[in-house]
């Protein structure tokens, strides 16, 4: 169903137990957008497994290998409405290995909501959220301090774990004073849409109040279209079908676009979003579309879709302002990690380190730095070591963030300031 509404793009991050499968699926439900009987076939077959508390996680969770292991994998996209507008939740593993899914998913999201369990606080992870959340250009954040419950709703331990996300949260920018935190249980429901009479020391707002207060973005569609590749598909009678979220500009069928790097050409037959064609589709729209002159080995996850006349940059080299969140030792010239930028991920050699700039003020600390550490903030300039898109943040901010990602953990991350572009034929 098409919606009049506005559409927003809602990443839900944090520590792994800390009750974000549990919080979507409570939203879900709680809207209406699952079913009372869906749930209940999930709590008996969650109390079969003898895992009775997971029933609204497991909405999120279908796939088998989750349910066993009870955790989250993939990003799954689901909608709901509220008053004021209609989600599409990106739910973000908590989970270290997923962390790539994690950069992926926050990448394509207008805010995020931030699930911290009462009993914890703040764990490693979170601080990476966090991190992660503000440098892939999300600006506005809601704290769910969740699992009230189980610390009898006790509004000192609120107050430590509220004190506590809000120094974490000042470190990266963000400002305290704008971010509701509000002590919910998703698992019993409280504050999730009317207010609890466990916690009446508590006088903000309701999560469901909370997302109807998040501003809508401006739309980019004065911009360029770019359209990341999420997946390529062959369906039969249609054909190839990529599937993918538009990042800037106006979709339009029968336009006449280019894949790059694959540097492959077609035109738009017809568009898809929530399995229903549509004319046109804009930022924030998760669409499938079939292309005409387009096999499916032509093209795959990580290249970019753009208008013929304006495609995608490839880059040959690029310079890029970035922040070093943790490496066990001295970052130097010639080290090779992988970069997750829009859908794409490729290692890219730190070519040149340029500058090393100081994180609070951005002011120039040292020229041509030999080594970087754990903390520094730097310009360096990097070459991809197969064909990779990249757009400078200043023309296309949706595509010019990326996180750098080795040893299993999120290095550093960044923006791209200048793009020396290779020649496609």
């Amino acid at each position: 169903m098409a919606s009049d509404k506005p559409h927003m793009n809602l990443a839900v991050v944090g520590h792994i137990d800390h009750g974000k499968s549990t919080t979507v699926g409570r939203l879900l439900f709680e809207t209406g957008a699952v079913p009372a009987h869906i749930i209940e076939n999930y709590r008996k077959e969650a109390e079969s497994k003898g895992k009775g508390s997971f029933e609204f996680a497991w909405v999120m969770d279908n796939l088998k290998e989750e349910r066993e292991r009870g955790i989250t994998i993939d990003i799954a996209h689901k909608r709901f409405d509220t008053d004021k507008f209609y989600f599409t939740i990106v739910d973000c593993p908590g989970h270290r290995d997923f962390v790539k899914n994690m950069i992926t998913g926050a990448s394509q999201a207008d805010a995020a909501l931030l699930v911290v369990a009462a009993p914890d606080g703040a764990m490693e992870q979170t601080k990476e959220h966090v991190f992660l959340s503000k440098t892939l250009g999300i600006n506005q954040l809601i704290v769910g301090i969740n699992k009230m419950d189980a610390v009898k709703y006790d509004e000192k331990r609120y107050e430590e774990v509220k004190a506590q996300i809000s120094d974490l949260v000042k470190m990266v920018g963000f400002n305290p004073a704008n971010i509701p935190f509000i002590p919910m249980s998703s698992f019993a429901g409280d504050n999730i849409s009317k207010h609890s009479e466990n916690t009446p020391w508590y006088k903000g707002v309701t999560l469901l109040e909370s997302l109807d207060d998040l501003e809508q973005p401006e739309l980019p569609t004065g911009l360029p279209f770019r359209l990341p590749i999420q997946d390529v598909y062959s369906i039969s009678g249609i054909g190839t079908v990529p599937v993918g979220r538009v990042e800037t500009g106006i979709m339009k069928k029968g336009m006449k676009v280019s894949f790059m790097p694959a540097n492959k050409s077609g035109e738009i037959k017809s568009i898809e979003m929530h399995h229903e064609e549509v004319p046109q589709a804009q930022p924030g729209d998760n669409v499938g579309f079939n292309v005409r002159g387009i096999g499916k080995n032509d093209i795959r996850r990580g290249d970019v879709c753009g208008p013929e006349e304006q495609p995608p940059t490839v880059a040959e080299e690029f310079t890029a302002q970035v922040v070093v969140l943790q490496h066990p030792s001295a970052i130097t010239v010639g080290y090779t990690p992988v970069f997750h930028c829009h859908t794409a991920q490729v290692a890219c050699t730190f070519v040149e380190l340029l500058k090393k700039l100081d994180p609070r003020t951005g002011q120039v600390k040292e020229e041509n730095p030999t080594f970087l550490k754990a903390g520094d903030a730097a310009i360096v300039k990097f070459r991809p070591v197969q064909p990779m898109v990249i757009e400078n943040f200043k023309d296309i901010p949706q595509l010019g963030r990326f996180a750098i990602r080795d040893m299993g953990s999120t290095v550093a991350a960044g923006m791209c300031i200048a793009v020396d572009a290779k020649q496609m034929r």
